[in-house]
């Protein structure tokens, strides 16, 4: 039944004009009839390059925002409605623009994971793997939003830098603790351990590789070893398929996000047929101020 609903899905791709661009935390079905497979700036960049007129975004939405703010001449549809980030809207414009009228010296650096509306109150945005470079470059002092545990993660590593911090995070990252590290090692004493830097500071000090999940891929690429996957569950699943000879356990069985996997290839089919699925869409006047930042990560990433 799924390949005879994936083979529809690839022929309807033709018929609609539509491109899919899949993040990496998908189910397996839907990344075997992506386009494009990445993180979420990965796939808003991408978007660009292809000439079809609609993309199928399979994430959450402020990915598929994300997309519309770089690709407004296209029609992106998010397969599933209520497919969200909670850590996107943990922060509100308003909360960022009382803190600005207060402090208007500050830079606002925002985690890519935000709304639009969120993004055109900004400064920069960053993502995983580019906040430590980007944020070295600001020298104005910073409020870094949403995510607190990035932001103590970069905090940490720029000690002179005068970093304020929301208390925004990823639910499902955050959920990690302490004990569920020294379990895993209790479990496997000499197993390396990559994480991702939206886990909690008490749970990073125990990492062997902290990066993003493209980083947690390369890292396990060059190691040649079983690594504990410190991120959504779902990486560790393709890298348990990708090198079968190998084991990739995961760090805690919380890290499971329910959003990203909300979406299913019933999902995508329906919205490639006009049944289902949000179009997104942002005003122009939103649109070019969460430009902004975006177009500033940009520059600095250089």
């Amino acid at each position: 039944m799924i390949l005879n609903i994936q083979k529809q899905i690839l022929a309807l791709k033709k018929e609609k004009d539509a491109v899919i661009l899949a993040h990496s935390y998908q189910s397996p079905e839907i990344l075997e009839i992506a386009d494009e497979v990445g993180d979420s700036f990965a796939l808003s960049t991408v978007a660009k390059k292809y000439p079809q007129k609609t993309v199928i975004l399979c994430g959450v939405k402020f990915m598929a925002e994300t997309v519309k703010i770089l690709s407004p001449e296209k029609k992106v549809i998010l397969p599933v409605e209520i497919a969200t980030c909670p850590m996107a809207e943990q922060i509100t414009p308003q909360e960022v623009l009382k803190f600005k009228e207060k402090n208007p010296i500050f830079k606002v650096v925002a985690y890519v994971n935000t709304t639009a509306n969120l993004k055109a109150v900004c400064d920069v945005c960053v993502t995983s793997s580019s906040a430590l470079q980007i944020v070295s470059k600001i020298k104005e002092p910073i409020l870094f939003v949403p995510d607190k545990n990035l932001g103590s993660y970069i905090k940490s590593q720029l000690p002179g830098k005068d970093i304020i911090l929301m208390n925004g995070c990823c639910p499902v990252h955050d959920s990690v603790t302490e004990q569920d590290v020294k379990n895993i090692k209790e479990r496997y004493p000499d197993m390396k351990i990559a994480m991702h830097p939206e886990l909690p500071p008490q749970v990073l000090q125990y990492a062997d590789y902290i990066g993003s999940t493209t980083g947690i891929d390369d890292y396990v690429s060059k190691v040649k070893e079983d690594v504990v996957i410190g991120t959504e569950k779902s990486i560790a699943d393709h890298l348990n398929m990708r090198y079968p000879s190998r084991n990739f356990p995961l760090l805690s069985k919380s890290l499971m996000c329910p959003d990203m996997r909300v979406t299913s290839l019933m999902d995508v089919y329906k919205a490639l047929i006009g049944k289902g699925g949000l179009e997104i869409e942002i005003d122009e006047e939103t649109r070019l101020k969460a430009k902004v930042p975006i177009d500033a990560m940009i520059e600095l990433g250089k």
